[in-house]
């Protein structure tokens, strides 16, 4: 009688814990962004914007974390746009109308409805935003954004309340600066307008030049020195890369009309 080969040791299946780990840095994004609704009632507007951040700082980590453990999952994709919706929809839409839109009112009833119907336009066209990246995630060039991608808007208006904060402006003076900049922000989000993605294409996308490397840690150094003024002029000057950009390539094409006829 012939000897019983072993068998293989079946390969252990991955432990189902290992997906709480993305899912783990979502929900602390989520609590980021309602921890600054809370903080924004009780006028602590620096603490507020600083959570915005740092939504956002785990919003970037929480889909590398899925895709190096081989985690992505449906459920995974749907809790990270719901907690989008709350960090940066809901969230800096009411930090920005307990700071300012809220002053409106001082100008009488109607502007005063100007303020919140500001306010809700910029949490609409947040889930807005959201809804068609889901949709068009594989048909559109991941090189670009369509649109002014949620963090960044919301980067740009709790960098702007941060900045103004903290340099002693009440938001009652600079209510219409800030209605013009939440109506702005909201119109960019829903836009045709592209916008850098900085995610790149290709097999060699994994690789980052030498010169990008000192570029990225002399911006952390300039963000350590004076956050919430830098975090302004960055935030600022990559929402008006989408608009210039967009007007270069049309100059572009009615110069190539041109030539052509």
């Amino acid at each position: 009688m012939e000897p019983v080969q072993p068998s293989a040791p079946a390969s252990r299946p991955r432990g189902r814990g290992i997906y709480l780990l993305p899912n783990l840095f979502t929900t602390g994004g989520l609590f980021a962004g309602f921890y600054a609704i809370i903080a924004a009632t009780q006028g602590r507007f620096d603490d507020a914007c600083i959570a915005i951040f740092v939504a956002a700082i785990l919003d970037g980590i929480d889909g590398r974390v899925a895709r190096l453990t081989n985690t992505q999952s449906e459920f995974g994709v749907q809790y990270d746009s719901l907690a989008d919706l709350i960090s940066f929809g809901l969230a800096p839409a009411l930090v920005m109308y307990h700071w300012a839109l809220s002053a409106t009112r001082l100008d009488g009833v109607t502007a005063g409805k100007a303020g919140w119907v500001v306010a809700f336009l910029y949490a609409a066209c947040a889930a807005m935003r959201l809804a068609r990246f889901n949709s068009q995630v594989n048909q559109v060039d991941k090189r670009w954004f369509i649109g002014l991608a949620s963090p960044a808007s919301a980067g740009l208006l709790a960098s702007l309340v941060w900045t103004c904060f903290v340099l002693g402006y009440e938001g009652a003076q600079l209510r219409y600066l800030a209605l013009a900049a939440t109506a702005t922000a909201a119109l960019l989000m829903v836009s045709r307008v592209r916008y850098f993605s900085f995610k790149g294409s290709g097999p060699r996308s994994d690789r980052m030049p030498f010169l990008t490397v000192v570029v990225v840690l002399a911006v952390l150094a300039a963000i350590a020195i004076d956050p919430p003024r830098v975090l302004l002029a960055i935030t600022g000057v990559y929402a008006l890369t989408g608009p210039v950009h967009a007007a270069w390539r049309r100059m572009r094409r009615g110069e190539a009309g041109k030539a052509a006829t």
